[in-house]
C-alpha cells in the first residue's frame, strides 16, 4: 500500500507555479565560482543545471569548476592565509563567527527555501537545518577560547606544545545537508584559523552560494573559496592537490576510500565521516506507540537521506506486533508531496539517479524473498509524477546478509529483524562494515547502557533520533568514518600540534 499523496486538487502545474514563485525570490544571483572574494566563471566557460527534484524544472546554470579553478582557489586561499588570516586574534576570529551566525538567522525562511527547493526536503526540515548552521557558527565561535597548548616542566627541562591551523583545508560536502554540512566544514576550520577551499555536491550547491553572498561583506577575501562542479573534475583534483594541508569529507564510503587514496599521494591528513546501516535496538519494555514515533523519525527524515538513519530494526518479540503494526501505520499515513506545504511529512528524493538506486534495491529485496508490509514503490498522485518521489517503506524476511541489509540504501528504508536472543541479535546488529550509529528503545537505564556500549558505532540514541547537541562529538567507528565533528575536539582536528623544547643547561 501506498502512503497518502497530497493531492488536495493539486496538478503538476499548480506544483511547477508554487515552486517557481519561490525559486524568483530565493534562487542567488550568483551562480558562479567564489574565488579570493570575487563571482568569476570556470577556466572553461562551462556550466550545468542544478534541478528541482520535486518538479524536474531547471533552478539555475551553475559553473562547472575544473582542476584549473582548484589550483586558483587554493593559490587565493594560501593569499589571503600568508598576507591575513593567518594574524588574526581568536576575538576576531570569534567575533567574525557571531556575526556569520546572526546573518544566516536574519535570512532563515530565505535559506530554508531554497534548500527545499534544490534538495527535496520538507520546509520544516529545512528550517531545523538552517537553524542548526547558526548554531555551528555561534558554537565554534564559543569554542576559539577553549582551545591551548600545555607545557612540561621539571628540573632543567622545559617544554611547550603549540596548536597550529594547517593553513589551507580542502572540504567536499554531499548533497542531503548541504547546508548543514557546510557549517560543520567551515565553522570549525575558521575557528581553528584555516582558510577553505570548499566543493558542494553538484547537485545542491545554490544555498552555498546564497550563503556566500550573505556574508561576502563578512569574510576577508579568500578566507572562504566555493568551487561549484563535479566530483571527478572539481573534487578529485581538490584531494589531490599538493597545497591543500587537510581534507575534510562527508559521503559515501566508497567516495571516502577514493578520498583517501588521493590523499596519500602528498601525505595530507584527512576527516570523513562516510556512510551508515544504523540499528534501531528495541527492548521488550519498550512503549509501543512511543518506540513507533521515534523509529518513524530515525528512517523516514530527509526522507532516508542521512547517513546516520536507523535502517535496520531489531525488534523484541514481545512488542513486536504492536510495533509494527504502529509503523505500518504511520508510513501508510504520512503526506508524501510537495515540500514546500507545511502539512508534507516526505518530500521527493534529491535525484531521479537516486530513485533509480533506491527501487533497484528493492526489486533485489523482492527477489531475495522479502515482505513488504508498507511501501515499496512511488506514490500514484499524478501531481507529483515529475518528482522523484519513493514511499515510506517497510521490508521483513530478508537474510542479514542479503545487499539490501549489508549496504547503505540511503532512502525511506526499513528493514525489520525481531528478536528474543540478546547476544544473537547483538551479533547481526555489529554485523555490516558500518559504524556511524546506533540507538536503543528502552525504560531500563541498565539495558540502555549496556547496549550503548554493546553497539559498535560512534554515536548512540536512547529514546531519541537525530538530535545532534554541539559539544558531542561526532563520528564513525569501522568504515563509517575517520575523525569527530560537532564538538571542540573537531579543532585537534584542524590543527597540528608542535613541540618545543627549551635547553636550559
Amino acid at each position: 500500500m501506498s502512503s497518502t499523496s497530497d493531492d488536495g486538487g493539486e496538478t503538476i502545474e499548480s506544483i511547477r507555479s508554487r515552486h517557481r514563485d519561490a525559486a524568483a525570490d530565493v534562487v542567488p544571483e550568483h551562480t558562479q565560482l567564489y574565488i579570493g572574494g570575487e563571482w568569476q566563471d570556470a577556466a572553461s566557460g562551462e556550466t550545468f543545471d542544478t534541478l528541482n527534484p520535486t518538479t524536474g524544472e531547471v533552478l539555475a546554470s551553475v559553473a562547472r569548476g575544473g582542476e584549473a579553478d582548484i589550483d586558483r582557489a587554493v593559490e587565493a586561499a594560501w593569499d589571503a592565509y600568508d598576507e591575513e588570516w593567518s594574524e588574526t586574534s581568536r576575538a576576531e576570529r570569534q567575533a567574525l563567527l557571531t556575526e556569520i551566525a546572526d546573518r544566516v538567522e536574519e535570512h532563515q525562511e530565505e535559506l530554508a527555501t531554497l534548500e527545499t527547493l534544490d534538495n527535496g526536503k520538507t520546509l520544516m526540515e529545512a528550517r531545523m537545518d538552517v537553524g542548526g548552521v547558526a548554531e555551528q557558527f555561534r558554537f565554534f565561535a564559543g569554542a576559539t577560547n577553549s582551545q591551548s597548548g600545555h607545557t612540561r616542566d621539571e628540573p632543567g627541562v622545559h617544554g611547550e606544545v603549540i596548536r597550529e591551523p594547517y593553513g589551507v583545508v580542502g572540504q567536499i560536502i554531499p548533497w542531503n545537508f548541504p547546508l548543514a554540512m557546510a557549517s560543520w566544514k567551515l565553522a570549525p576550520a575558521l575557528a581553528a584559523g584555516n582558510c577553505s577551499v570548499l566543493k558542494p555536491a553538484e547537485q545542491t550547491p545554490l544555498s552555498v552560494l546564497r550563503f556566500l553572498e550573505i556574508v561576502d561583506d563578512v569574510v576577508p577575501d579568500g578566507v572562504v573559496n566555493v568551487v561549484t562542479g563535479y566530483g571527478e573534475e572539481a573534487g578529485d583534483p581538490l584531494s589531490r592537490h599538493e597545497g591543500v594541508r587537510k581534507l575534510a569529507f562527508t559521503g559515501s564510503t566508497a567516495v571516502g576510500k577514493q578520498i583517501m587514496r588521493n590523499a596519500a599521494e602528498n601525505v595530507t591528513d584527512v576527516t570523513l565521516e562516510l556512510g551508515g546501516k544504523s540499528p534501531i535496538v528495541v527492548h521488550a519494555d519498550a512503549d509501543p506507540e512511543e518506540a513507533v514515533g521515534v523509529i518513524a523519525m530515525a528512517i523516514f527524515a530527509n526522507t532516508g537521506e542521512c547517513c546516520e538513519a536507523g535502517s535496520r530494526l531489531f525488534v523484541h518479540d514481545d512488542v513486536a506486533e504492536p510495533i509494527l503494526e504502529g509503523l505500518i501505520g504511520a508510513a501508510e499515513g504520512m503526506t508524501v508531496g510537495d515540500p514546500l506545504k507545511e502539512e508534507t511529512d516526505v518530500g521527493p528524493k534529491v535525484s531521479q539517479e537516486q530513485v533509480d538506486r533506491t527501487m533497484d534495491y528493492l526489486e533485489r529485496a523482492k527477489e531475495g524473498g522479502a515482505t513488504f508490509l508498507a511501501g515499496g514503490d512511488a506514490p500514484d498522485d499524478e501531481a507529483l509524477s515529475n518528482g522523484c518521489f519513493v514511499t515510506p517503506t517497510l521490508v521483513e524476511g530478508l537474510d542479514h546478509d542479503h545487499e539490501a541489509v549489508q549496504e547503505e540504501i540511503f532512502g525511506p528504508v526499513l528493514e525489520v529483524f525481531r528478536w528474543d536472543d540478546y547476544d544473537e541479535m547483538m551479533t547481526l546488529a555489529n554485523d555490516v562494515d558500518y559504524g556511524l550509529a546506533g540507538g536503543v528503545i528502552t525504560n531500563d537505564l541498565e539495558l540502555a547502557d549496556r547496549t550503548a556500549r554493546d553497539i559498535e558505532a560512534g554515536y548512540i540514541w536512547v529514546n531519541t533520533w537525530h538530535e545532534m547537541s554541539p559539544g558531542l562529538p561526532y563520528g564513525g567507528y569501522k568504515q563509517s568514518g575517520i575523525g569527530r565533528e560537532l564538538s571542540v575536539e573537531t579543532l585537534d582536528y584542524y590543527t597540528q600540534a608542535k613541540s618545543v623544547k627549551y635547553g636550559l643547561d
